[in-house]
């Protein structure tokens, strides 16, 4: 018999509804939200009715009601259940809010988990939120994590914070706060002696832009390739960026803008054309201008744009191995 027929596990719901399995846990206790019925006595499993509920209380905490009056609302109902109860790898409907309520993120057609994890946000819960990143790395990969889950949420988040006044602030620090730990956690420590001879890749935001969480993607899944990183993160000034260049080598150079207002196609430009290296031996960097702002900036010939971290781990593959056979 399929797991659909029994209910759903704790787990699963908790992945659809973005809420940690121990919140799920703590909510039955506390305040009766549970399952009408457990196989075996012990086991939980959730049936659509139970689980319109669980719609109904993350609705209202999500709009600011504390948990101990939301879970009485909600178990008045009553809440309308799904036609059916889904197989695990469905999606289950989404709660509908009520007028004005004003919580809802601009996430559009995603994935699944962005709900889940921008849900999650938005209530604070910093254990669904950290939960649910290291589940969506663990299950698609950091890359397909980045561009499909984490991205689309932190630019829903961000939105919605710049239509809604002061509101969300804290809401985009949390998650962005979590991502860049889910990112660090998923880059491990940096690779020692993996690819000797290979020169690194260096890292940096130009100067007056304080945005990493793209960087530190883009350094974690160069890491995952074994390939040496120097991350100089937010607003690197222009002569710190030129010493660096000057001092490492690097294979290439990838500078971050992203807004329009902090590009710099002169510094691109610059650090281009520096040079290192004995007289008849000399080097120069490869040069990425990555991120939105440099969308439509005069840019250097044989400046490279990639087009997302896929493209961009490629192009910096490519880069890496080329100066490394250089050098041999």
């Amino acid at each position: 018999m399929t797991e659909s027929a029994h209910g759903l596990t704790t787990g699963a719901v908790a992945r659809r509804l973005g809420v940690a399995p121990t919140t799920l846990r703590s909510w039955d206790r506390r305040y009766g939200i549970g399952p009408a019925a457990r196989e075996d006595g012990r086991h939980r499993r959730w049936t659509p009715e139970d689980v319109a509920v669980l719609h109904e209380m993350c609705r209202l905490t999500s709009s600011g009601i504390p948990p101990a009056e939301a879970a009485r609302a909600a178990l008045a109902g009553p809440a309308p259940a799904p036609p059916a109860p889904p197989a695990d790898g469905e999606p289950l409907p989404r709660p509908a809010r009520g007028p004005g309520s004003g919580n809802g993120l601009p996430l559009g057609a995603v994935r699944q988990e962005c709900r889940g994890l921008g849900r999650a946000a938005v209530r604070l819960d910093a254990w669904a939120v950290d939960d649910m990143l290291a589940s969506v790395v663990a299950e698609y990969g950091l890359v397909a994590a980045w561009e499909e889950v984490m991205a689309p949420t932190l630019h829903a988040v961000g939105r919605k914070w710049e239509t809604s006044g002061d509101r969300y602030v804290e809401v985009e620090h949390l998650l962005s706060w979590h991502v860049s730990s889910a990112l660090r956690r998923a880059a491990g420590p940096p690779p020692s002696g993996s690819r000797a001879g290979v020169p690194p890749v260096l890292l940096a935001c130009v100067p007056g832009e304080q945005h990493t969480l793209a960087l530190e993607a883009l350094a974690a899944g160069l890491a995952e390739l074994g390939l040496p990183t120097l991350m100089f993160g937010p607003a690197v000034p222009p002569e710190a960026l030129d010493q660096a260049v000057r001092r490492t080598g690097p294979a290439a150079v990838v500078l971050w803008s992203q807004a329009r207002s902090t590009a710099n196609p002169p510094l691109a430009r610059h650090v281009a054309d520096t040079v290192w290296g004995v007289r008849g031996a000399r080097a120069r960097p490869a040069v990425l201008p990555a991120g939105p702002g440099w969308a439509g900036q005069p840019l250097a010939p044989g400046t490279l744009r990639p087009g997302g971290l896929r493209d961009a781990l490629a192009l910096l593959r490519g880069l890496c191995d080329t100066a490394a056979a250089g050098q041999s």
